[in-house]
């Protein structure tokens, strides 16, 4: 812990740009704890504020800069990817979305203050085409006050805070030892929690080339999209014949849904997660024949089966 102390005490400003870049990019390197104690450090005199404050900002922009043009350049592809690294699978990715579309600009502040947010916010600016300029404004601004606040707390109870950093220092490689199990029994939790959620998810899948043979023989069945707004946004079609409706809103209008046919749902998130979650919710509800389509819209399209233009969706009121 000594080595940290001193290094964050010689390097400051490069050190916590490198940690402030690191935890942006989305790895599990909380950046807090070192903002503040170089904050700490600041407050004591061993290190210049403004120049933390300039360096951590940078650090944070160049990271979502890259995930900015990640989006732009590769769509929801890199959402996906987000999504089958993250410990919680699709769910931070889908909040993240809700969150977007609902404040718009305004979540690129905000964010920077919610776990998960943070990471997944920048790409989805840069596949709903925000401009370059606007979005290093907002961004710029929601990085600024991130390290800030952090660093200003810091400064502002240096000398409370001091005697605390100076006692884990004196653990020496103790509490080095400690950060790191405390890390890695917060990942090993998350994991865990990760499967348990994919265990709850196994549910009996239909093939996309299954879903298609029952369209061409005529068979009733009743194809639900399940997607974002956002990923509507991108890619404005619908799996034939299929209505649009908003998984928020399924345990309230699953009345709309028929119990006379089969009922398959999908979406474009791995392991199909939402499409089922929203399954199980239905067969909940008594809608027993009800299964979510293996790999989503992106395995229909592999196919090249028939899509319909997503235009004004009978089932969500909503246009596109």
């Amino acid at each position: 812990m000594n080595e940290i102390l001193d290094m964050l005490a010689r390097h400051g400003a490069l050190f916590l740009f490198v940690i402030v870049f690191i935890d942006q990019m989305g790895l599990p390197v909380p950046a807090v704890p070192f903002l503040m104690a170089a904050g700490v450090l600041a407050g004591a005199g061993k290190l210049n504020l403004s120049v933390l404050l300039v360096l951590s900002t940078i650090g944070s922009l160049v990271a979502d800069l890259i995930w900015f043009y990640l989006g732009r350049n590769y769509g929801t592809r890199i959402l996906s990817f987000l999504c089958r690294i993250s410990l919680e699978p699709d769910s931070c990715v889908r909040q993240t979305q809700d969150v977007f579309s609902r404040h718009g600009m305004k979540a690129l502040v905000g964010g920077k203050f919610v776990p998960g947010l943070a990471t997944i916010i920048p790409p989805l600016a840069g596949i709903v085409g925000i401009s370059l300029p606007r979005f290093f404004a907002y961004d710029g601004l929601g990085s600024l006050l991130y390290t800030g606040v952090f660093l200003f707390i810091g400064f502002l109870f240096s000398h409370q805070l001091e005697p605390i950093l100076m006692a884990l220092g004196q653990m020496g490689h103790w509490a080095l030892w400690l950060v790191v199990a405390l890390l890695a029994a917060y990942i090993c939790w998350k994991y865990l929690q990760r499967q348990r959620v994919l265990r709850e998810l196994r549910i009996a899948r239909i093939s996309v080339d299954e879903l298609r043979r029952m369209q061409e023989a005529n068979e009733a069945v009743f194809v639900v999209d399940l997607r974002s707004e956002l990923d509507l946004q991108e890619n404005p079609t619908l799996i034939a014949g299929a209505l649009h409706f908003n998984p928020k809103e399924m345990d309230t209008r699953h009345q709309e849904i028929p119990r006379d046919r089969d009922v398959v749902l999908y979406c474009s998130c791995p392991n199909e997660a939402t499409a089922a979650r929203t399954a199980l919710l239905l067969r909940r509800r008594g809608i027993t024949r009800v299964r979510p389509l293996a790999g989503g819209i992106d395995a229909w399209r592999e196919r090249a089966y028939p899509l319909d233009p997503f235009l004004v969706s009978v089932a969500s009121g909503n246009q596109a």
